[in-house]
């Protein structure tokens, strides 16, 4: 009997040993990738900062910072997800320590064995966005000896981001493309180039124009910036005069137009170029492709 209780007792003391090393082991593992992916976090936010502070016209440049952006989001969401749940593991143990019923003896091994599921699932998310971000970093010297060849412009940290939710996002990419549409174009031109800004009602797409409109380099380009919607884009026609000068359209769209008032509309500032020797690029901002707009650089937002 001695013998039994003896073996008993030894297999549970070797058990808590062995649990109690794999916790400390699994904490010290969390507690070090967290410390790699702030790390990785504080780097990478200060590139992409820096790079919204410049004109940066390369497109291989913008892939790169588009992909940089999207791998520091995901690190910032696995980042939070990881503090969320070890929170709300200490609020679980400081629950369970008042209450010692037997109810609550079954309930605290179910919230476990659903912790430990969460964990393993929580452990992959922040093992695939710390490698991404690795990835993502370990690329990344070459970009920022370009960047430093960039001309720097006038910040307005704020215009640029769209917010869903508590969450911002930065209109980095889209803001460096906009530009360069509207600087690179040929004045001599006589058809007026079309940049088509597409996205969902109310995330940002008329913020980020207006935010561009602001830049010296675009107010010198453009002395007249005419501000029109559906309802009255045909109106165009009164502001000819105005037009006599390189003048900057921008058309909001919140439905479909039909292709004959598209046309009407896009021969009249193609004869006007032409017949001014002006360049009036136009900025169409809408919810879906408008109907007799088919351009290759259309700029989703």
């Amino acid at each position: 009997m001695e013998t039994a209780i003896t073996a008993v007792a030894g297999e549970l003391l070797s058990r808590f040993i062995s649990f109690t090393i794999n916790k400390f082991c699994s904490s010290y593992v969390c507690s070090e990738k967290e410390e790699r992916l702030q790390h990785l976090l504080m780097r990478a936010h200060t590139v992409v900062e820096e790079a919204d502070g410049r004109h940066i016209s390369n497109s291989g440049m913008l892939m790169q910072l588009k992909v940089l952006s999207e791998a520091m989001y995901q690190g910032y969401h696995a980042l939070d997800t990881l503090r969320f749940q070890l929170r709300d593991e200490c609020m679980d143990k400081v629950s369970d320590s008042f209450s010692i019923s037997s109810a609550t003896r079954l309930k605290r091994r179910r919230t476990i064995l659903s912790s430990v599921n969460r964990r393993k699932v929580l452990d992959l998310d922040v093992h695939g966005a710390l490698k991404t971000l690795e990835t993502v970093m370990s690329n990344i010297a070459e970009f920022v000896v370009l960047l430093g060849g960039c001309e720097r412009m006038s910040r307005r940290p704020y215009d640029a981001y769209l917010y869903i939710g508590n969450y911002m996002f930065g209109r980095h990419v889209e803001k460096q493309k906009l530009l360069n549409f509207l600087l690179q174009h040929n004045p001599d031109e006589d058809a007026p180039a079309v940049l088509p800004i597409i996205g969902g009602l109310a995330v940002g797409k008329k913020t980020l124009v207006a935010h561009v409109c602001t830049y010296e380099s675009i107010r010198s380009q453009f002395p007249s910036i005419l501000h029109m919607n559906g309802d009255n884009f045909l109106t165009i026609v009164d502001h000819e005069k105005v037009m006599l000068g390189t003048a900057l359209v921008v058309v909001e769209f919140v439905s479909d137009i039909d292709d004959m008032e598209w046309e009407e509309f896009y021969s009249f500032v193609a004869r006007t170029n032409k017949r001014t020797k002006s360049f009036a690029p136009l900025i169409v901002i809408g919810i879906a492709q408008v109907i007799g707009i088919r351009e290759s650089n259309e700029l989703s937002v």
